[in-house]
């Protein structure tokens, strides 16, 4: 029995199921079909796939805007479901209300569901979605319940209005936040201690927060440059090209590294900032081709390994038999030049160190 020959444009040449799924799912989205959850379901498969949001907006119409609301939201729709929210509030939210959803972004799971409910008990809008959900999340971090105000959705919107009211002197603005608390309170006795406030005028002012210690680096050196330290000498060549080229992200120089390591901030003095690709060396000071005067300490070497090239101006670390030797040569050697010394750094003298831990000592 012979073997059918198979047909080379069969199976092999099919797209993917994968392909196709991502295909629908690009279609689905260009055409509208389904309601908003489908939609942000199918954003969020394709950006798992790997689509940018630029890409899905030019294929789709979706502006990256509009799915970011609808995948958030439609997570937000299903753990709330997963929570055991009514079937009146998964039908109306299932129809419309992303933008809602998407403000209960900061709630656990049970507290979407409550704040949904809260939402469509009083038909409240998207501002009052804001203000529930803030409500709900700072309610959350009490240790203890207020008194008079239950673990409800309606009761934090109560506290926060009976709490406001409380601060406010203005007659009509602190009326507005009663009749509000009243209105969404859970609990007769929320609604209690939101009703004294008729009888009970005082005024609590509010404690303003805090100015947060902001500090703009105004120049380069304020910025110090983390470099990995290969080691203390003696050395291999291979302990120095086992150090990575390290990457230096967005304007604060933030250094990712995983691994074991040791890391060194360096002040951001321009011969620093200037090396492509500088290591650290430790060594003592006595130890270098021309010994250092004054008492014998650890000090730093700072190698730039992208400069390979001789020149007589400057001392080099170089490739011996292996090992890593520092050198200053008169003339171009035969042996391998690793990187040029850029800079010596010798530690902060310091007379008396414990004194420098006390802050609160002064001069005289």
């Amino acid at each position: 029995m012979t073997d059918t020959p198979q047909d080379s444009s069969g199976p092999a040449s099919q797209p993917s199921a994968d392909a196709v799924d991502l295909e629908n799912l690009v279609r689905s989205l260009r055409r509208k079909e389904g309601g908003w959850v489908h939609w942000g379901q199918a954003c969020t498969a394709l950006q798992k796939a790997g689509y940018s949001s630029q890409r899905i907006f030019e294929e789709t119409g979706f502006e990256p805007i509009q799915q970011n609301q609808v995948s958030v939201a439609a997570q937000v729709y299903t753990s709330m479901i997963n929570a055991g929210a009514s079937e009146e509030v998964r039908s109306h939210f299932l129809a419309k209300g992303s933008d809602i959803l998407y403000e209960f972004r900061i709630l656990s799971q049970a507290e979407r569901a409550a704040a949904a409910a809260l939402i469509l008990a009083h038909n409240l809008d998207v501002d009052d979605a804001r203000d529930v959900a803030k409500a709900m999340k700072e309610f959350s971090r009490f240790g203890s319940l207020p008194q008079g105000f239950t673990d409800t959705a309606g009761d934090a919107m109560a506290y926060q209005c009976w709490q406001l009211a409380r601060q406010n002197s203005d007659l009509q603005e602190r009326s507005r936040l009663i009749a509000r608390g009243l209105k969404l309170a859970s609990s007769n006795s929320a609604r209690q201690q939101i009703e004294q406030l008729l009888v009970d005028f005082t005024v609590v002012r509010r404690r303003s927060a805090p100015r947060l210690p902001v500090y703009r680096l105004d120049t380069e050196e304020q910025l110090p440059r983390m470099l990995p330290v290969v080691g203390k000498l003696p050395l291999s060549v291979t302990d120095l090209q086992a150090v990575p080229l390290l990457e230096e992200i967005g304007p604060l120089r933030m250094v990712k590294f995983s691994g074991a390591g040791a890391w060194v901030a360096i002040p951001g003095w321009q011969v620093i900032l200037n090396a492509e690709d500088p290591v650290a060396v430790l060594e003592m000071s006595d130890r270098l081709p021309v010994p250092l005067q004054g008492k014998i300490e650890e000090i730093l070497i700072i190698v730039d390994r992208s400069q390979r090239q001789w020149d007589a101006d400057s001392y080099f670390l170089a490739d011996n038999g292996g090992n890593l030797e520092l050198y200053w040569f008169e003339e171009a050697p035969d042996i391998q030049i690793l990187g040029r010394v850029v800079l010596v750094m010798r530690p902060k003298k310091i007379l008396d160190e414990d004194y420098t831990k006390d802050g609160w000592q002064i001069d005289d």
